[in-house]
């Protein structure tokens, strides 16, 4: 007997707000490549930068999550607090300042680009660590390693790779770096630099939201110490006063944008999402980032760009991004390797579509007739058409 579902509106709600939230979360993150950048190119220190953005999500988290979670929040124990600290030190604290050394080597595109290969280590560790089992020859076991392969050889691509220019249109307006070039070292540096911030944050990710069951009273500690920590890192590697100064400008912007936007708001968002659609939802939009930050690089930095990396080691920036299904193709200008970028968006699908094979399987072995409740509800579809044509 078929037992169909019945169509749910607030279900196709629930689908409209997720999609909507996803969209809104890797924009906060696109800006945050973008305004890091733009404080970096006049000058903020990158060391001053991580403890000035720390300090103010403290500052911002501190109230909110003393008012609603005081009461409801489990006591922090020694062997808790001494685990947060050092996943704060390796996974936030350490991963923000790898990023911003790499972001002044390099470009906010470059950023966005390589974010994608988060999901994919994320993966990797969890296997080093036997978190996750991968089954070498069944189909959804060589989509994940195929995936890792693809991830790593973007990274190594868009390091290495010399490619012809490759101008789609032209800016009228000039990138404030348009002149400056960047030595082959130096962006090979950042570029793995910026692979190793992911690698410290996929640590992060995968261990610290089972250490403390209070989100919002855990990143706030987080947050404090991570501040704490920064700041000593700054006081080692900035000792001028001049690089403490941030003034009425765009490093003001900058520091309450990353604190209070990316920090407070998306932390939630992330976290609404990843109940509502779970994790494999979240990590399939993050290229999402990359293409927001290629459109929004070129016109409000001016950036002009290449296929890779031209004769004279000038990096002219550009991407290609495939959205979901390969099908839809953006050129934009940017200062990395459309074949890096392609390599580190089809490393990522590869990873999440080997995962929800496994999950489907698993789900169907656990319910046998799945299946059979899945055509059920596709034959009511078509009943309930049949009767409104009626």
């Amino acid at each position: 007997m078929c037992r169909g579902r019945n169509i749910n509106p607030s279900a196709k709600m629930g689908e409209s707000k997720a999609i909507l939230a996803v969209v809104a979360i890797q924009t906060i993150y696109a800006g945050y490549f973008l305004l890091t950048k733009l404080a970096f190119d006049v000058g903020m220190n990158t060391f001053v930068f991580v403890f000035y953005r720390q300090a103010a999500a403290t500052l911002f988290l501190a109230p909110i999550a003393i008012f609603f979670e005081r009461k409801t929040a489990p006591q922090l124990s020694l062997s808790i607090f001494l685990k947060i600290f050092f996943l704060s030190l390796f996974g936030i604290t350490m991963s923000l300042d790898v990023v911003g050394v790499a972001l002044k080597s390099t470009t906010a595109s470059l950023g966005a680009a390589i974010t994608n290969s988060l999901p994919v280590i994320t993966f990797f560790l969890a296997v080093l660590l036997r978190m996750e089992k991968v089954k070498i020859r069944t189909s959804s076991g060589i989509m994940k390693m195929t995936g890792v392969s693809l991830c790593m050889g973007g990274v190594a691509t868009i390091a290495f790779y010399r490619g012809p220019l490759l101008q789609i249109w032209h800016l009228h307006h000039t990138s404030l770096h348009s002149h400056i070039i960047t030595p082959t070292n130096t962006w090979i540096k950042g570029v793995f630099l910026m692979f190793l911030s992911n690698i410290s944050w996929a640590f992060w990710l995968g261990r610290v939201l089972k250490s403390y069951p209070s989100k919002l009273m855990l990143t706030t500690v987080q947050c404090l110490l991570s501040s704490i920590q920064s700041f000593l890192v700054a006081l080692a590697f900035a000792r001028e006063p001049s690089h403490w100064k941030i003034g009425w400008n765009v490093r003001l912007v900058s520091v309450a944008y990353c604190g209070i936007i990316v920090t407070g708001v998306a932390f939630y968002m992330q976290a609404w999402v990843v109940e509502k659609k779970g994790p494999v939802f979240l990590a399939m939009t993050t290229p999402l980032i990359m293409v927001i930050t290629l459109i929004m690089s070129a016109f409000v930095l001016g950036e002009t760009i290449t296929l890779g990396r031209c004769e004279e080691d000038k990096f002219v920036l550009e991407h290609m991004y495939i959205i979901l299904t390969f099908i839809l193709i953006l050129m934009c200008f940017i200062r990395d390797s459309v074949l890096g970028a392609l390599l580190l968006v089809g490393g990522l699908y590869f990873v999440l579509w080997g995962k929800t094979k496994e999950e489907e399987r698993a789900k169907a072995a656990f319910n046998p007739n799945l299946d059979e409740e899945k055509a059920c509800g596709e034959l009511k579809g078509e009943e309930s058409k049949m009767e409104i044509k009626s």
